[in-house]
């Protein structure tokens, strides 16, 4: 159910990016120029020249018993860029395909073997390099292996990995709600490798029934810990490479709820890791140093939050200053999201981002230049800007982007900080790209930018972005797409996309904004208004209060505003009241649910896809951040799922949802058509057959959901101006 946001913490900084999604461009390690891959070729492009030159051949990426060369699916260079490490052959798990093939490339010696030759195809995950580039380390059949490029030998470092004993990796909801997958760090002398280890075997198995790959239908096992159930057991270890020992991290842990650790890395030394620890509400948040001798935690900064504590993915730059003596974080606990400096000892604190606004992520950070770049948007929460300021916190945040792009920027910023990669575009311009120079944003390749914002024509686009204030005092964000020739004396029907829940963000003003790519045809031509708008509790810029006031109340207030805010557009003269209609998918299926039926007066038409009917199926570890234990709350559950008002449903209700759905559970599907059999409720239901979350595997599949959602809108709300 998990819609994917962009990075937002700097907290995030304890991942490390993996070599498989080291894919396409990188930069160079002294940031004055980027490698990018190009018809199966390597190539580096100096700046500012922007002139190329092949690093790597098809020629060098050819084995000596194919024809061809290699596949590559991604790829990394050693610190020294003297080899390249290559990832092909690789198979989904999951959300990415994060097992595959490797292979290492010697630059130097023209030599490229396949490394983890021995073990089943397509079984390699997470491959790095030590920091010397003489093994790399990887994990296969959740066991953790390294292996000398000198002589070829593979040493395995753990030997109790099974499908339910996990080592340097996690297991699906790790993966799934913290982003975790590359489950292991190298030391920086490369003496040792810190990993997790999850013990799924204590999680209840969900098993899902694939009906269509054979005669006889067969179970397909997820361990999945539902809300209320504890998730997986983990603990740290740091395996000495050279006599294979590990030690474990004394980390304190509930025995019953349990606790987690969703972020780990070195901390800026050999001898200690810092990591994260979460309690089982992930309203507490402990940073903890680990001595990996002794295996001994403290905790050096603590935080809690009446809702939840915000954990994000990866964001680039040096989570450590001052030679290691401080290190950065975010928080909100001001009551707005901030960076703060932070004394390894955690006693001393100072706030870099001042001011009564987001930070939305890190850009880049410039300790040498004492600067750190970052995104926000202080006035308009549907856009986004990069600003810089002072990271000894002396001097107010400062804009970058140009006060003539109004829209959405996004900056991939050299590791020194004195190039980037800008791309901008607002709901009207379609998206350019342009190199400029930092920090005084001067472009070298041609100011494509303002050129695109020069050509765009504001007066040909049918969306345009409004605020809506409810009968609550609610003031909320929102796009509309109006019809072609649109007529005010006439009432046109209304499309309603919603999603609602704290994963995700609707109304953006960026190129797309108003876009169905659900709808075969034009809705604008056929007649429709379509419209998102933003409730309380989604991810908008716009302070703790509104992105947390959620808390023990997904299914209510998302529901309740999205409903206030529909009887004001109602209101709008050229609205036919009796033509609405709602959509939406995952969290967005949920909301439409509840819509239909909390609010049936308002809501005729509804499709749901892959919904959460009844919030006790989804993953502890999402369901709890935003609604607590279903032990201690569980009103708040009964309240907050669609199931619980099914019997209210009037309007017409499509509902879809795949079968072979992981993520969200075929469950709900089947426990919502009882429901509404129970209460007489007559609905439309389409499952496809061992299709996941996306719906989209499977000869066309894509092109029959679409048609069936165009057609069921146009029967039961028909378009056109009346």
């Amino acid at each position: 159910m998990r819609k994917f946001t962009p990075c937002l913490l700097v907290l995030c900084l304890l991942c490390t990016v993996a070599a498989y999604s080291q894919a396409g461009f990188k930069w160079t390690s002294d940031g004055n120029g980027y490698y990018e891959t190009e018809g199966n070729e390597i190539l580096r492009y100096s700046l500012p020249a922007l002139t190329k030159s092949v690093v790597i051949s098809k020629a060098q990426l050819t084995p000596k018993d194919s024809a061809n060369p290699l596949r590559v699916r991604s790829w990394g260079f050693s610190a020294d860029e003297k080899k390249l490490l290559i990832y092909t052959n690789s198979k989904r798990v999951w959300r990415q395909d994060t097992r595959g093939d490797y292979w290492v490339l010697d630059i130097a010696a023209g030599s490229l073997k396949q490394i983890g030759k021995s073990l089943p195809a397509s079984s390699l995950m997470f491959a790095k390099f030590s920091p010397d580039a003489g093994r790399v380390a990887y994990v296969s059949g959740n066991n953790l292996y390294v292996e000398d490029l000198a002589n070829n030998k593979i040493t395995q470092l753990t030997k109790d990995g099974t499908a339910k004993i996990i080592n340097g990796t996690f297991d699906w909801a790790y993966e799934e709600e913290f982003g975790c997958r590359d489950g292991f760090r190298w030391s920086p002398d490369g003496n040792r490798i810190a990993f997790w280890h999850m013990d799924a075997s204590t999680v209840k198995t969900y098993l899902m029934l694939n009906t269509t790959d054979s005669i006889y239908p067969f179970n397909v096992p997820v361990e999945y810990p539902s809300a209320g159930e504890a998730p997986s057991p983990y603990k740290i270890g740091v395996v000495d490479i050279a006599n294979g020992k590990t030690n474990w991290m004394q980390i304190p842990n509930d025995p019953v709820l349990q606790s987690y650790v969703p972020r780990m890395t070195w901390a800026g030394n050999n001898t200690q890791l810092i990591i994260q620890h979460l309690n089982r509400k992930q309203n507490e948040s402990n940073i903890m140093l680990c001595d990996v001798a002794t295996g001994k935690s403290v905790s050096i900064y603590r935080e809690t939050d009446k809702a939840w504590i915000d954990v994000g993915g990866y964001v680039e730059g040096n989570l450590w200053l001052n030679g290691g003596k401080e290190f950065l974080w975010t928080s909100d606990k001001d009551g707005w999201r901030h960076l703060y400096r932070i004394g390894r000892d955690g006693k001393t604190e100072k706030l870099i981002t001042r001011g009564d606004f987001d930070i939305m992520g890190v850009a880049a950070i410039d300790e040498p230049g004492n600067t750190v770049y970052f995104y926000a948007t202080p006035e308009n929460a549907t856009q986004r800007y990069l600003y810089k300021t002072k990271l000894d916190g002396s001097a107010a945040p400062e804009r970058v982007s140009p006060a003539s792009q109004n829209g959405t920027h996004t900056y991939t910023i050299s590791p020194n900080a004195k190039y980037a990669q800008h791309t901008f575009s607002n709901y009207y311009t379609n998206p350019s790209r342009e190199w400029l120079t930092l920090p005084d944003h001067k472009t070298f390749n041609g100011d494509n930018v303002n050129a695109a914002v020069a050509k765009a024509d504001k007066s040909k686009s049918n969306t345009d972005f409004f605020k809506v204030k409810t009968v609550d005092g609610v003031e909320m964000d929102g796009w509309m797409v109006k019809p072609d020739n649109f007529d005010p004396a006439k009432k046109y029907p209304v499309v309603f996309f919603v999603y609602t829940e704290p994963a995700g963000q609707n109304a953006k003003d960026q190129w797309g904004a108003g876009a169905n790519r659900m709808y075969v045809g034009s809705m604008a031509k056929d007649g429709y208004i379509y419209i998102t708008i933003d409730n309380r509790g989604t991810p908008a810029p716009k302070g703790r209060e509104w992105r947390k006031c959620i808390y023990r109340k997904i299914g209510q207030i998302n529901i309740s505003d999205q409903a206030m805010a529909a009887k004001e557009v109602m209101k709008w003269p050229f609205v036919d009241t009796s033509r609405i209609a709602v959509w939406g998918w995952s969290g967005g299926g949920s909301a439409t649910l509840g819509l239909m039926f909390q609010y049936p007066e308002i809501y005729k038409t509804g499709i749901s896809i892959a919904a959460v009917a009844n919030q006790l199926t989804y993953d502890n570890i999402y369901q709890e951040r935003y609604m607590g234990l279903p032990q201690e709350n569980m009103e708040d559950f009964v309240k907050g799922s669609p199931i619980t008002y099914a019997k209210n449903l009037k309007g017409h209700l499509l509902y879809v949802h795949g079968t072979g759905d992981d993520n969200v559970h075929y469950n709900n599907a089947e426990k919502l058509i009882n429901e509404l059999i129970a209460n007489g409720k007559q609905f439309q239901l389409m499952s496809y057959p061992n299709r996941t979350h996306s719906i989209s595997e499977g000869k066309g599949t894509t092109a029959h959901l679409n048609q069936l959602y165009t057609d069921y809108l146009r029967m039961y709300c028909p378009p056109g101006g009346r």
